[in-house]
Formats: structure tokens, sequence, C-alpha cells
């Protein structure tokens, strides 16, 4: 089996590979299939899936594939803000290129998408099939990449995930950790409610999804629903780093930083067609993000 990944240096990309070389996610062991799997982690140094030209020599002198996974996009969702063309021209457009390739070598596309092109105006967990309505420059040009994928390549997989934290790279669990270490304080919006997602699990997930040919949307957050002034407390406390800790409103928070991109209220999803298909193994988070602490110290960068 060939695969393609890219934003192989981001936290998804990163436990993908993880996954592929030592055969183990911490959810249990990966599909015997992938045994002896070749894969090629490409980045934006090495590929980028904006330009359509760029990709289709990619695939002629390094193709073909059997299973692509796009883990490249742009996620600063305050710089999305500021500049949502650039944000298209990776996020939607690239996604795009990328699905065309893969269609035309007859591979499946695996597509990583995001909660935010939900509202969040609605207190229940969000199914596949319910109705989206992005409020941000990052949930449309998340939105606008799979209706092109949807378009370019039938075999794809679009997985939706949500408030991910992997061991490589910057989010939120290390950013707290190193606010309450340097600052002794951490101050975090308490009325917006999710799912913190392990990369590690989602990278299980997404290898044995990639195994069927069972092609649709799909959630995949870990499972139970939090604010992120929970999130954060789960998050020192668990590490064991004492500081004060402040809850914000959203109203407040935007008052602090006028710039900051409006984002959604209540996003938790539901993994539904997980449930109805290869089974929904995603752990509790509280579960996977006591793994991930533990782990952390040895794996991180």
């Amino acid at each position: 089996m060939r695969l393609l990944v890219t934003g192989s240096k981001g936290q998804l990309g990163n436990e993908i590979r993880r996954c592929l070389e030592t055969m183990e996610a911490e959810i249990g062991p990966v599909p015997a299939e992938y045994a002896g799997a070749r894969a090629d982690f490409v980045d934006y140094d090495a590929l980028d899936i904006s330009d359509a030209a760029a990709v289709d020599a990619w695939f002629s002198t390094q193709g073909p594939y059997d299973v692509v996974v796009n883990c490249a996009a742009v996620t600063n969702v305050d710089g999305c803000e500021r500049d949502e063309a650039g944000a298209y021209r990776v996020n939607a457009a690239g996604a795009e290129n990328l699905a065309r390739a893969a269609h035309s070598c007859g591979a499946k596309f695996v597509h990583v998408s995001t909660d935010y092109v939900f509202p969040g105006d609605d207190p229940e967990p969000r199914s596949e099939s319910d109705p989206v309505r992005p409020i941000s420059a990052y949930g449309r040009t998340k939105w606008a990449g799979e209706v092109l994928v949807r378009d370019a390549c039938p075999e794809h997989f679009i997985v939706r995930t949500a408030w991910l934290y992997g061991y490589v790279g910057r989010n939120f669990a290390k950013t707290m950790l190193r606010l309450a270490r340097e600052k002794g304080s951490i101050s975090v919006v308490s009325d917006q409610f999710g799912n913190p997602t392990s990369a590690n699990d989602l990278a299980y997930e997404v290898l044995k999804l990639a195994l069927t040919e069972q092609y649709g949307t799909y959630h995949c957050t870990n499972e139970g629903t939090c604010s992120w002034f929970d999130f954060a407390c789960a998050v020192v406390d668990g590490a064991g780093v004492p500081c004060e800790k402040e809850a914000l409103t959203s109203a407040e928070y935007k008052r602090r930083f006028p710039a900051s991109a409006d984002r959604p209220a209540f996003s938790s999803l539901r993994n539904r067609c997980l449930e109805e298909t290869i089974g929904n193994e995603m752990r509790p988070w509280q579960e996977a993000l006591s793994a991930y602490l533990e782990k952390l110290p040895e794996l991180g960068d």
C-alpha cells in the first residue's frame, strides 16, 4: 500500500506517521493491512498544495497512491480572518487540487475538516447531516474545501474534528501549560463548548476509515463536551501546574481582543457515522487527555 500524507509536520500528520511506524495507537493496534506500507510524508516546504501544477507534477513523478490524507491547512482562526483569500488558497483550492489528483490515480482521499463549519447556535451535538453555516473565515474556507472535495473525488472521506491537540506543534493544551508556568495564571472563555480531541486517536480512526469504501462525511472527536475553561483547568490540574484560573465570557474576551474571530458557542460533534460504520472507538476526552499529559514529557517537541 502507498500513502501520501500532506501537512506531515502538523499535529495529525505527525501522529499518522507515528502510528504507521509503530503499528500502534493509544487506542489499540493499527490495522494489519498497513504493515509494510510505504508512505510519503510532505509538508509545505516539499509540496505547496495551493499550486495545482506542483500537485500534478508531484503525482506524476511520485505516484500513484492508494490513499491520500490531507492534513494540510491554515488553522490560525484569527489569522484567517485577516487573510481569508490566503486561507482559501490552502483550505479550499489546495484541497481541491489534491482531491482531483487523487481521483486521477484511483486513490481514496481523506480530507480533514472542522467543527467550525457549524454556527454553534444549537446546544445539541451536531450530526454529519445537520446544516452548516460557518461564522468565521476559517469555517468558511474549510466548508468551501468540503464542497470542492466532494465534487473532485467521489472516493472521499471528509473527517470533521475539533479542538485538536498532539505531541508535536502548537496547540491549546501546550499554550495553557506554558502560560500557567510562566505567568502563574490563565484566562479562558467559559461559554464556548466543544470536544477536545487527541491527534493520536484521530489518526487511528482515519487509518481505519481509509481501509473501507464507505465514503462520505464523518465526525471524529473524543467523547464528551466541555468548555474551553473546563479543558484548560483539566490540562493544568492534570499536569500538576498550580495557577490562578479566570473564566471569561465571549463578550469579555472580545473586549480584550477586538480583532479576534467569532467562534461557535456550541460546536460539539456527535460521531454518528463512525458508530454506524467502522465503530466509534474514540475515548472520553478526559481519558485521552490524561494519557497525553503522561506521555508529553517524552514525546513532545
